[in-house]
């Protein structure tokens, strides 16, 4: 009989089991409802230039429109998951987005386009911090970063999908196919997250008014374990929290404190430089190859290449990011510029350019999985989704810029290799600030393995003191 349960050795001493399993595979599926809904804009963007005799330039402004959405939606509903619990905001991020893409079916002007556009980008944005926050919060720590990795293998999965969907069924049902799948899949799954999907013990252990489910959700997590109901969780917690210090919607004090004041914005830096190669590729891929001779369907499936590219990428630093850290996401940047450079190489076959085309998503998207991953490590657990919402918030700036860069280059009519450098030179870099980042994650953990606590106490590179707080009924 479990009296006293230490919340850290709970999470980090269980077992891979049904309780790991059955979250992975629920936070996959959110992942892949909303990785469809990044993509699919773009695939339907090329019938909506034959239908509504618009220039392709024009789509800029409606592909960036979600993602200025995301630039308010993840601050903000990383604060909800913050204040109100990481399965509230995901379920609520899920809805909106599924609600603004599902509308887009009744749209008949760009100016429409752009403003549902906006409103999914909201919710989208509030999904991704929250199921950082929550996978990192119920995984062991020896598993955690392949965990979040390979949850977020469901959103190039999910952006893998549009293609096949534009090259197979647009032609026959038309481009409001792509909104109907969009929309009606992430309510569907957010219906069953309400049900599903465990809040996390580490931040339910913070919450007095909430002890019956942290009980549920403990006793589900370590079946192993006969804890008793009058047990005592005791947390550990900063000195930040634990002096009520840096609450709030725009409390950032605790994701620069403690050693964090560089790594914060230098990683901020590598989520815009990704985000914006990433979305310049996404957006435009498949608009760039029609207008280069490929027939819709060839242009489709290339560009779908690339995602399938991410997911293997994806799994790769999934086994990687454990072991060498943010080193690892630093190599990638250094294999993704050339990558997407040599796309715009003149006079290569279909088949070379589709496999220029998976190598520049392996590297690209696995950096991103990789960023993705560490922002759910390196902060405490009051304010992770805040740090990994700031992060993917502060870097939609590179994933807004960059589609609209790529509108700008292609009005003035830029030849392809010059189009694809311009693409190249946000890694280059990204690159730099990777490098400065893992040598600074490898001073404060005392290694490459990356944690929310430093590896030693009263560092100038370090977090403050911290120290166990009881929680009673």
């Amino acid at each position: 009989m479990q009296n006293v349960v230490q919340i850290d050795r709970l999470v980090d001493d269980q077992k891979i089991g049904r309780f790991n399993i059955k979250l992975l595979l629920w936070s996959f599926l959110a992942m892949y409802a909303d990785g469809y809904d990044i993509s699919a804009m773009s695939f339907a963007a090329p019938e909506l230039v034959r239908q509504w005799h618009v220039p392709q330039s024009a789509f800029g402004i409606v592909f960036s429109a979600s993602l200025f959405g995301v630039l308010f939606g993840a601050p903000l509903l990383g604060y909800v998951g913050d204040r109100f619990g990481r399965r509230m905001a995901i379920v609520l991020g899920s809805v909106i987005f599924g609600i603004g893409t599902l509308a887009m079916m009744w749209a008949t002007s760009l100016d429409q386009m752009t403003a549902l556009r906006f409103v999914t980008g909201i919710g989208i944005g509030g999904l991704m911090p929250n199921t950082i926050a929550l996978n990192s919060e119920l995984s062991p720590k020896r598993w955690r970063a392949t965990l979040v990795v390979l949850m977020f293998t469901g959103v190039t999965l999910g952006s893998s999908t549009p293609g096949p969907v534009a090259a197979w069924l647009v032609p026959e049902y038309g481009w409001k196919i792509l909104f109907l799948i969009g929309g009606a899949v992430p309510l569907a799954v957010a219906g069953f997250l309400m049900f599903t999907l465990p809040e996390s013990v580490k931040f339910l252990a913070l919450r007095h008014s909430r002890r019956g489910e942290l009980l549920k959700t403990a006793r589900r997590m370590r079946p192993d374990l006969t804890i008793a109901d009058d047990a005592e969780f005791v947390v550990t917690q900063s000195a930040d929290a634990a002096a009520g210090r840096g609450g709030g919607f725009l409390g950032l004090g605790p994701i620069f404190r403690g050693g964090l004041a560089l790594i914060t914005p230098l990683l901020w830096i590598c989520f815009a430089t990704t985000l914006m190669a990433n979305y310049f590729l996404n957006n435009w891929m498949p608009l760039i190859f029609e207008g280069n001779g490929l027939s819709p369907k060839e242009a489709a499936l290339a560009s779908t290449v690339y995602h399938i590219g991410g997911t293997l990428g994806g799994f790769l630093v999934s086994v990687l990011l454990d072991r060498f850290g943010f080193a690892t996401i630093a190599v990638l940047f250094a294999v993704a510029g050339p990558a997407i450079a040599a796309i715009g190489l003149s006079g290569i076959s279909h088949g070379m350019l589709t496999v220029l085309a998976g190598t520049a998503g392996f590297a690209v998207l696995a950096a991103q999985f990789g960023n993705n991953a560490c922002s759910g490590l390196i902060y405490p657990t009051e304010a992770r989704s805040k740090g990994a919402g700031w992060a993917l918030g502060i870097g939609r700036i590179g994933s807004i810029v960059g589609p609209l860069v790529g509108g700008m280059l292609i009005a003035l009519k830029m030849p392809l290799q010059q189009l694809f450098l311009w693409a190249a030179l946000p890694m280059a870099v990204g690159l730099v600030a990777a490098i400065i980042v893992a040598r600074l994650c490898y001073r404060r953990f005392r290694g490459f393995q990356l944690d929310d606590k430093p590896a030693e106490p009263e560092s100038a590179l370090q977090a403050p003191h911290v120290k166990p707080a009881p929680l009673t009924p």
